[in-house]
């Protein structure tokens, strides 16, 4: 009898060991999953809260980069078929006026209808930028109908001094100076979330000291120039970052301490009078005068894709 109790008492204690044991390992088995859960759960969210903080976050690379290709560059290639007109006009070279500016009105047509293909409305200056250059176009495409009707009864030289003063073609350049300070602006927006010692806006004073000039960043220098065509109602062949290249080259040098000029517009004045400013001279000189300068990764700012 002692026997089988001391049998059944062993082997009640190693059931209850058994069970003790499984208990325990359920237990910490069964924290290690919650723990693991909510690892997972808060990973999610913070995934999910970098992704929520990027997308409003309106003035990324990517934007930049997809309305350069998107909306920038038809604007940017019927402008170059423009400024290739006009310049035939000026040289009296072409006898067939009527038909170039038709050509050019369809051209004008078709780029509106390619810069709204997208919707870049989530950045705010890029969406108004989009808006302005489709205007533009659109302005373009009149102007050049207007133009194909007056190249009829005008000269080479009376139409293109016709169409520089008709009220269709200086709203449409007003349009696409409007847009390109927005582009730039955008651009200035970029680089302030790269660094914060960029302002993510900047105006300049009516007359900048060049001293304050030589201080500022490329950005914001490439903004202030845009701001300094669309204030002269200068649509030209170059960029924003061509006049800054230019600028900055005159007053290296010592030109501008020479001529006794302190400000920028004073600098600014001379060298767009004097046609002193070429499309490409940003990037003949970026490697001499800026280095490694913070720019969005954009073609016209890159040597290796012009």
């Amino acid at each position: 009898m002692e026997k089988r109790l001391t049998t059944t008492a062993m082997l009640f204690s190693v059931g209850f060991v058994f069970m003790l044991v499984c208990t325990v390992g359920a237990f910490f088995y069964g924290i290690q999953i919650g723990k693991d859960k909510t690892e997972e759960k808060y990973a999610v969210a913070d995934e999910g809260s970098a992704l929520a903080a990027a997308a409003a976050t309106p003035y990324q690379q990517q934007d930049l980069v997809s309305f350069y290709h998107t909306v920038f560059l038809p604007y940017r290639e019927f402008q170059n078929e423009w400024f290739a007109a006009m310049n035939k006009l000026s040289q009296g070279k072409t006898n067939e006026a009527t038909s170039m500016f038709k050509d050019l009105a369809s051209l004008a047509d078709d780029k509106a209808k390619e810069a709204s293909s997208v919707d870049m409305q989530r950045s705010p200056l890029l969406g108004q930028s989009q808006i302005s250059y489709i205007r533009s176009l659109k302005l373009f495409n009149e102007a050049s109908l207007k133009a194909a009707t007056s190249a009829k009864t005008l000269t080479t030289t009376e139409l293109k001094k016709n169409v520089e003063q008709e009220k269709t073609y200086l709203s449409a350049s007003q349009f696409a100076l409007n847009a390109q300070q927005a582009y730039y602006s955008a651009m200035l927006k970029w680089a302030a979330t790269v660094d914060t010692d960029i302002p993510s806006e900047y105006s300049s004073a009516a007359m900048l000291e060049l001293n304050q000039w030589k201080s500022l960043s490329i950005t914001v220098k490439n903004k202030l120039m845009s701001d300094q065509l669309m204030t002269r109602k200068k649509l030209t062949t170059y960029y924003p970052q061509d006049l800054t290249s230019r600028v900055d080259e005159f007053v290296v040098s010592g030109q501008a301490s020479k001529m006794k000029l302190h400000t920028l517009s004073s600098v600014v004045d001379l060298l767009i009078n004097t046609e002193a400013v070429r499309s490409g001279d940003f990037l003949a000189s970026m490697s001499t005068l800026y280095q490694k300068p913070l720019l969005p990764q954009l073609p016209f700012f890159s040597v290796e894709t012009n």
